[in-house]
């Protein structure tokens, strides 16, 4: 049997971020005790919905993720019962890769001791910037020195796997300021970093006001796409050069630290998603895919208990995910594979369309191997819509 990556959700924040578009927010701690309770519910019942959708669910976890949101700031002793309800339902494995999310500043030591404490092997820090002015215009509570020490005391606990986010966009960025920030996460001697290019998207207030127009959150200062393109290749050269090479369009790591949780999003390998806007994907008895969610809004996450009814996947729908999620990562996809899981006649069929997509440079096609070009990852939206039975709306 398959193991299984779960993934927790913590959607709560000490300040919402001008740039965020997840659903986590601040909240009143009262809502912490109420929030996790929910979560062993769910963990509790799981098994029985599961039964009731025919739904294969894994018993034996090697990943789990705590995202939101940012789950430091919760109490030790709730971190302590997450994992305790997790490891009544589920056969964690001894070496599994467990992640935390934290923000610089907002990791105080009892907490570090009680994830040391549960199991935690791996932080992943929303940095950002390291420039003090791009993180503080954006809603960043934290400076440079902070993210830094924060760094060192994770690494000095004993957690060695360490992922650092940086976005390229920010408000008032540079060319310089980023070479700079690239460099001194390259000096922390972390392990695994992910870069993103800011997205215009009207669910984060900086995203609106591009959208709308306004001053307060800096939007006239955001750069240009060209500019922020040229930020992201010159980060694949340059942390590349640092021994951190680019894995999937925005994962980055040393060879041997690749997030193996994240991994199981792009090789539609099993992940359970608890808490508010959490995600999931199962496998039938058949083997065909299931996918469900919960809702994105607190209040209704508390009010009832539950995912949505799950949505089978037809096949024309699970080869258009391999498609796209495979292509996310550099090795790309393997043609004898999709051959076998959905038939040479499938593969056949999407043929044209890869000839135009290499004759455009936006992918390589070596034999058996399909993947993204430098290019095609720039335009990777692009690319991933070509391979949509249904065109995607303009």
């Amino acid at each position: 049997m398959q193991s299984l990556g779960l993934y927790l959700s913590v959607p709560f924040c000490r300040s919402k971020c001008t740039f965020c578009n997840f659903a986590s927010g601040v909240y009143p701690s009262s809502y912490f005790e109420q929030y996790v309770a929910r979560l062993e519910q769910d963990l509790r019942t799981i098994h029985e919905r599961s039964d009731r959708w025919n739904a294969v669910l894994p018993e034996i976890v090697d990943t789990v993720y705590l995202g939101g949101g940012t789950p430091s700031i919760l109490p030790p002793h709730l971190i302590q019962r997450m994992f305790g309800a997790l490891r009544r339902e589920f056969v964690v494995l001894p070496g599994a890769e467990i992640t935390v999310e934290c923000a610089p500043g907002q990791l105080a030591d009892d907490m570090l001791a009680a994830m040391v404490e549960a199991g935690v092997n791996r932080v992943s820090f929303g940095v950002q910037s390291f420039i003090d002015a791009e993180a503080k215009s954006t809603g960043r509570l934290h400076t440079r020195a902070i993210a830094l020490e924060d760094i060192r005391r994770v690494h000095a606990a004993g957690i060695q796997a360490v992922n650092v986010d940086l976005i390229a966009g920010l408000p008032g960025q540079t060319v310089a300021s980023w070479r700079e920030s690239l460099e001194v996460l390259a000096g922390t001697g972390v392990d695994h970093a992910n870069v993103y290019m800011f997205e215009v998207d009207e669910d984060s207030r900086l995203g609106l006001e591009i959208v709308t127009g306004g001053q307060r959150y800096r939007a006239a200062e955001v750069p240009s796409d060209d500019l922020m393109a040229d930020m992201y290749s010159t980060a694949i050269d340059f942390l590349a050069g640092q021994g951190i090479a680019q894995y999937e369009i925005s994962n980055f790591a040393r060879l041997g630290s690749e997030s193996v949780h994240n991994l199981k999003y792009w090789k539609r390998e099993p992940y359970l998603g608890v808490g508010v806007d959490a995600h999931s994907m199962l496998r039938t008895a058949s083997g065909a895919a299931l996918r469900f969610a919960t809702t994105d809004e607190l209040q209704s996450f508390l009010n009832h208990s539950g995912w949505d009814e799950p949505h089978l996947l037809s096949r024309e729908e699970e080869l258009e995910e391999a498609w796209f999620l495979g292509l996310r990562l550099n090795d790309g996809v393997s043609l004898a594979a999709l051959r076998a899981e959905f038939g040479s006649t499938a593969i056949r069929e999407i043929e044209p369309v890869l000839i135009d997509l290499e004759c455009e440079e936006l992918i390589a096609w070596n034999d058996d191997r399909v993947s993204l070009t430098g290019r095609g990852r720039l335009l990777s939206n692009e690319v991933f819509a070509c391979f949509l039975a249904e065109p995607v709306p303009a």
